[in-house]
């Protein structure tokens, strides 16, 4: 009987906490969206802290942009890896940007390559031209333009974000960046 209701009061607290984490999550979004970053920052981090996903994602963003925290590219790398590693596709992505780049971890193209695949597979379209350039250039896995084509098609063609990879693309080839042309090329952009 004791063991019962211990379990019952340890789920109720675990119950509890997930929905303190959800509130203060949605508050702390409110407030970021709103570019309150200075009042977002502790709930986020409160809700984070909680195991809260998307709080652990916005917290990498707040780390990574400087957003009401000092810029800090290796607390933005342990956060986005924590909602990463629950499936975040968002965080995912920034991960992988993270290894890219070598920005707060060691560049690594092929952990690069593994965390764009995890995004871009959950419909993420900056994964998906992440990955489409992976391939396209053999980050981290080998030359495949192939593949590289239809992960370009998915990302302009993305419900979701593809108007966002299309403008990108607009504007990295405004700035003259020749693989933007090869792309643009392969999908059929103009």
């Amino acid at each position: 009987m004791k063991g019962l209701l211990t379990t019952i009061l340890l789920l109720l607290c675990t119950a509890v906490g997930a929905q303190n984490a959800e509130k203060l999550y949605t508050e702390g979004k409110a407030l970021y969206d709103a570019k309150n970053y200075t009042q977002a920052f502790p709930k986020l981090k409160a809700a984070a802290e909680k195991g809260h996903k998307k709080a652990q994602y916005r917290l990498g963003r707040c780390y990574d942009k400087g957003n009401g925290v000092a810029e800090d590219d290796k607390q933005a790398f342990i956060w986005y890896s924590k909602a990463a590693a629950q499936g975040n596709a968002k965080a995912q992505y920034q991960v992988g940007k993270c290894y890219k780049n070598g920005e707060g971890v060691a560049k690594d193209q092929a952990k690069a390559f593994q965390y764009f695949s995890k995004a871009a597979k959950q419909g993420n379209g900056d994964a998906q031209l992440a990955l489409g350039k992976c391939y396209l250039k053999g980050k981290g896995t080998k030359v495949d333009k192939v593949k590289a084509k239809a992960w370009f098609q998915k990302a302009v063609k993305n419900e979701k974000d593809g108007k966002e990879v299309q403008d990108h693309l607009r504007k990295e080839l405004a700035d003259g960046d020749e693989d933007a042309k090869v792309i643009m090329k392969m999908v059929g952009m103009k």
